[in-house]
């Protein structure tokens, strides 16, 4: 959640920062609307108890000098009816104001990019370079098929549209993913947790999902529980509702689960094939900062993930996105992208992404800041998504006849020699 105390502070800056990321300017003024509404109920129930305050003072002196209280009793017992009734108030406005800023994004950095979409995204450099094929490369499912690797139509048998089944290599090299992709984030400070793959409305509020994004979560209406959408939710949520101290910061941590989406915004949109399944999984990187280490940790977890594609042998770019393709929670973001063959363009298969204070806020996450409680920054990046590293390993090194290889780096993982 933004600071709302920015609306009193500088609302001009505030206002101009959320419409870069495409804030209805409406949205913004009945915000503050509702901060000023709040602000004035406060003063109102300050002001009833001071006179509470100031009346129980006379009280005491009307009775140690045996005057008649009776009038100024009914005083009191009215001025309570009052404060309890303003309480209420501040209540009702307190839940109207928070309910609206639950649904304001998180603004940009000031050198996030304007734009308006994708297409304004900025290119920041390429790593490796594309292979060259004396044939025409095949689509991922293509291969997929050919292997034996994965099946689709058992998938939509078991499930619907968007599921998948691997089998032999194409399983093995799942589970080989997920293993050189912990190990390796383990080797770079990251601490291997195993979380939940289920969580609760809290725990999505906190990470921004909820309330916005709800009809993309898949739920269980009757324990109001959500399959996660990425293992940032839980991870992240670990230190929910917590003060931790200075030294135990920063908290870098890694995680793999599966990932469940509705996708009910990419209605029409890679259709076939593993790009964008309902059910998927992803080796995930999570850090918890201080403020001043934020941008830090940040360039350390973009370059975790590049060497890890590095690693892969498979070629990538990575791109800053603009203001118009920054996701809600995020204050910056780095796409990386990896080169298809089959496709002759790049695909996203991770985004790392800088929240600053805004999950904090909303979790409630902070740290003993010597004297005082700050809330900490909070840091979030794919490393990577399991499916889609499947579909550039199997477009990369395809061969002609439809066989593919593997990459070196995963031998020893599979028992190749």
């Amino acid at each position: 959640m933004i600071d709302l105390k920015l609306l009193q502070k500088d609302f001009e800056t505030l206002s101009k920062k959320l419409m870069r990321k495409g804030v209805d300017a409406e949205l913004i003024v009945q915000l503050k609307e509702k901060f000023e509404e709040l602000k004035a109920a406060k003063t109102n129930f300050e002001t009833l108890q001071a006179a509470q305050n100031a009346m129980s003072k006379e009280f005491g002196i009307y009775k140690r000098e045996g005057k008649d209280i009776s009038e100024l009793k009914a005083k009191v017992d009215a001025n309570k009816v009052k404060i309890t009734e303003a309480l209420e108030v501040q209540r009702i406005k307190q839940e109207e104001l928070e309910q609206i800023a639950m649904a304001v994004p998180n603004m940009p950095d000031d050198d996030v990019p304007d734009g308006a979409d994708e297409d304004d995204n900025i290119e920041i450099k390429k790593v490796l370079t594309p292979p060259t094929f004396p044939f025409t490369p095949k689509e991922h499912w293509e291969l997929a098929e050919h292997n034996g690797w994965i099946d689709f139509e058992r998938g939509v048998k078991l499930a619907t549209s968007r599921f998948s089944v691997s089998f032999g290599m194409g399983a093995r090299l799942e589970r080989a993913l997920v293993n050189f992709m912990l190990d390796f984030n383990r080797e770079r400070g990251f601490e291997e947790v195993s979380v939940p793959a289920l969580v609760n409305r809290r725990a999505l509020e906190g990470t921004g999902q909820l309330p916005k994004f709800e009809d993309d979560l898949y739920k269980i209406d009757s324990q109001e529980m959500f399959l996660i959408p990425t293992a940032e939710v839980p991870v992240t949520n670990l230190y929910q509702d917590e003060i931790l101290t200075e030294d135990a910061l920063p908290k870098k941590m890694t995680a793999y689960t599966s990932c469940f989406r509705k996708e009910a915004g990419a209605a029409g949109r890679d259709t076939r094939g593993m790009i964008r399944q309902h059910q998927f999984h992803k080796v995930e990187l999570v850090s918890i900062s201080k403020p001043d280490e934020s941008d830090t940790i940040f360039d350390e977890m973009v370059q975790c993930a590049s060497d890890l594609l590095k690693a892969l042998e498979l070629p990538h770019r990575l791109v800053t996105l603009c203001t118009g393709d920054l996701g809600f929670s995020a204050a910056k973001t780095v796409d990386l992208e990896v080169w298809l063959p089959g496709q002759n363009t790049y695909r996203e298969i991770s985004s790392v992404s800088n929240t600053r204070d805004f999950q904090a806020r909303r979790a409630k996450i902070r740290f003993k800041d010597g004297k005082k409680n700050t809330l900490v920054h909070t840091l979030n990046g794919s490393s990577l998504a399991v499916g889609r590293t499947m579909v550039a390993i199997m477009e990369n090194f395809q061969n002609e006849d439809g066989s593919i290889d593997i990459p070196k780096v995963l031998h020893p993982y599979l028992g190749l020699h």
